[in-house]
């Protein structure tokens, strides 16, 4: 695939979705133009205009999307074209209700966008005939470099008959049609929910049954895998070799793009398309940190190990996103920076009329030039100056950050933070392991992201494993024995709780896990009476924690270290901690109990080591607790072993000819200076600079090197 990916960028691709189906009025060349002079070089069209190229059944129209390749072609500008299935015509809705989605709520009604059952065979045969439609009218075009296919895509919530026939289906194969097996594994003799016939299989929507709820997202999630495998097979055999399929992937939306998208898997739908894509939306203005550009560009890039497309990120979008001055090239460069060869905005032109109006392109309603299309225009000239450098990046990353999405919904429906009968549609997964990837990413600490089932994720010096409360008991042996061969681990609450049935353990938590961690709990309490961590000297003789950054919130697991035998003395044989306690409790109630642990005993941890933090803690501890780690295992995790931390960021990655490159990235309003561990050129002002010697960043600035060693 990475020939592929170079094959079809050879340079970094710069641009934005196109709508000449959008426009007040018609200044198709008027736009191209200006794009010409912004050097915008690729253009995503198509996938949202089904009812303009079949407005009424049967009858095709592609002329619109010929008229913009032709033009496109003419002036050197490559073009993606989207199957346009996300949004469907109100002919359709019209003539065949039923393809509007069923969710818990009911069905659906026409008007807004991803309304539909993606698994209905009325949708799939108006679907399927008009992305086969399009790609005989466009396929050949030689404008066209790829296709992404549908977009966005979710499974909506649908839970009609036929998905639920599906999911009885699903089960029988999976429990190889033992019922008792079934109700064994699910509990299901709770509240009388046990099934002792398929026929009568209940509605599972509003299952009590955490268990069989999980079960049956995960079924949904992968009905998105099947519709996006069966669009790539539509559209595949009228690739060219040089041409390839991308989606573009989304996170869970909390007004921006925050983390694990909950309706898809992600690491098995992804392998329907070449080239791995994602929509980044992020704080801009003064809330702008790079948290969310460097979680979902780690997790794209970390999919396929190889660069992947930014397919959609804002240019101005919503009020508070309009980007402060330089903040759009530093948004692009520290795309780049995390992998991306391609950089996309969503849109070129502010729209004049329905939903999404006030989410602004690089144009404003008058459609004119002004400051962001200017600002777009210097990134662009800064993106082709360092170009040439970027063929062929990877990265060597140590860590690697471990993720789950059935821990995710596990977690949802057993919450641990607020009233654990509460379920909640706000994701505690999503906040806890967030919050480890922050501490990592502000401290300069680079990562990969995998699944838990992905075997790569035994190729890393650390696994940083945040919130793994259901998963199965050989993939925990697999990461003892990890950890045993000189691997280490830094495992936080709430892991290892339940097998991948969400069945808790009967083991003493956290379950096998304990077995390298050296220490276990039996009882889980809440902090609402203010308690705070109080640190041991093991942490204190490197970091300095203020007052608040002990707080710890709601949810704790009173963890006891196991205890071995001293040597022997004259009259007894006294009991010391397997492993040590970096911080306890500060509280009289809980001070016995610890709050977070650190193990590398050779009698449990072998030659690894397995850390362990038993609360949802400031960022500051867990990279403190990360520093400890790396200090004791003489690992070196930083990125260029800088102490240099946010806002101060620092990326770094090899090209195909071997060089050293590191991105180094001011998310800040004030000016800062990084000092240099080596002699480097800079890519953007060809400035050359001795080992140790200060580059400086002007506020939301950047700076691109290339080093010396």
């Amino acid at each position: 695939m990475s020939s592929l990916l170079e094959r079809a960028c050879p340079e970094i691709l710069y641009g934005v979705a196109y709508y000449r189906e959008y426009l007040p009025y018609e200044r198709l060349d008027e736009d191209i133009a200006m794009m010409r002079e912004a050097g915008i070089n690729i253009v995503r069209i198509g996938e949202s205009t089904w009812s303009t190229y079949e407005k009424e059944e049967g009858h095709f129209d592609f002329s619109p999307v010929l008229t913009v390749l032709d033009k496109m072609h003419a002036a050197g500008i490559k073009v993606i074209v989207g199957t346009p299935t996300y949004a469907v015509p109100g002919w359709l809705v019209r003539r065949y209700p039923e393809v509007m989605v069923t969710t818990a709520k009911g069905q659906e009604r026409y008007g807004g966008r991803q309304k539909m059952d993606i698994t209905h065979p009325a949708f799939l045969f108006y679907a399927d005939r008009i992305i086969t439609k399009m790609m005989e009218a466009v396929h050949d075009h030689p404008a066209i470099i790829g296709y992404q296919l549908d977009n966005e895509t979710k499974y909506y919530g649908t839970c009609a008959d036929n998905v639920q026939r599906g999911f009885l289906k699903y089960l029988k194969e999976k429990f190889k049609g033992d019922l008792n097996a079934l109700n064994h594994e699910f509990g299901l003799d709770y509240w009388s929910n046990r099934i002792d016939a398929w026929e009568d299989f209940p509605d599972v929507v509003y299952t009590i049954n955490g268990s069989l709820g999980a079960e049956f997202q995960r079924y949904q999630r992968s009905l998105v895998t099947d519709y996006l495998e069966h669009q790539a097979s539509l559209v595949r055999p009228f690739l060219r070799e040089d041409q390839f399929l991308t989606h573009n992937f989304d996170f869970e939306w909390r007004k921006i793009s925050f983390g694990l998208q909950p309706d898809v898997d992600h690491f098995a739908s992804s392998k329907a398309v070449d080239i791995m894509g994602v929509d980044i939306y992020h704080p801009s203005q003064y809330e702008l940190t790079g948290h969310e550009i460097g979680f979902g560009g780690d997790l794209a890039r970390s999919m396929k190990d190889q660069s992947y497309f930014v397919l959609e990120t804002q240019a101005q979008g919503f009020k508070q996103w309009t980007p402060l001055p330089s903040q759009l090239k530093l948004q692009a460069l520290s795309h780049v920076a995390s992998g991306a060869r391609m950089v996309e905005y969503w849109h070129w032109h502010s729209i004049h009329n329905s939903y999404e109006t006030y989410w602004k392109g690089v144009l404003s309603h008058d459609l004119q030039k002004g400051p962001t299309y200017y600002e777009v225009k210097d990134t662009a000239a800064a993106l082709k100056q360092i170009s040439p450098y970027v063929q062929g990046m990877h990265k060597k990353n140590k860590v690697c950050l471990v993720v789950s999405n059935e821990a995710l919904t596990a977690i949802d429906y057993f919450p641990f933070e607020g009233h654990q009968f509460d379920r909640t549609e706000h994701h505690q997964y999503n906040d806890l392991m967030r919050r480890y990837y922050d501490a990592l990413f502000d401290a300069n600490v680079e990562v990969d992201v995998h699944d838990v089932y992905d075997d790569r994720i035994f190729n890393y010096e650390l696994l940083v494993i945040p919130a793994l409360y259901a998963v199965s008991d050989e993939r925990l042996e697999r990461i003892n024995d990890f950890v045993r061969q000189g691997g280490n681990i830094l495992v936080s609450l709430r892991s290892g709780v339940a097998n991948e049935h969400v069945k808790v353990r009967t083991t003493l938590q956290p379950g096998i896990l304990s077995e390298v961690l050296g220490c276990h709990y039996q009882l889980i309490s809440a902090t609402d009476n203010g308690a705070k961590l109080q640190f041991t000297d093991k942490l204190t003789q490197d970091h300095k924690f203020s007052p608040e950054d002990s707080i710890i919130t709601d949810f704790i697991e009173l963890v006891q270290p196991y205890t071995k035998p001293q040597a022997p003395t004259a009259t007894d044989q006294a009991a010391t901690p397997s492993c040590e306690v970096l911080a306890y409790f500060d509280d009289e109630a809980l001070r016995h109990s610890a709050a977070i642990t650190f193990n590398a005993d050779p009698a449990t941890a072998g030659k690894g080591s397995a850390s362990y933090i038993a609360c949802n803690c400031d960022t500051k501890v867990i990279q403190a607790v990360v520093d400890y780690i790396a200090q004791k295992k003489q690992l070196q995790l930083t990125s260029l072993g800088t102490k240099a931390h946010a806002p101060v960021i620092v990326r770094t990655a090899y090209n195909a000819k071997g060089e050293h490159l590191a991105f180094v990235l001011n998310y800040s309003a004030k000016p800062q200076q990084f000092e240099l561990p080596c002699a480097a050129t800079s890519l953007l002002t060809l400035d050359s600079y001795d080992a140790s010697s200060k580059v400086d960043l002007q506020p939301w600035g950047a700076a691109v090197l290339k080093l010396a060693n």
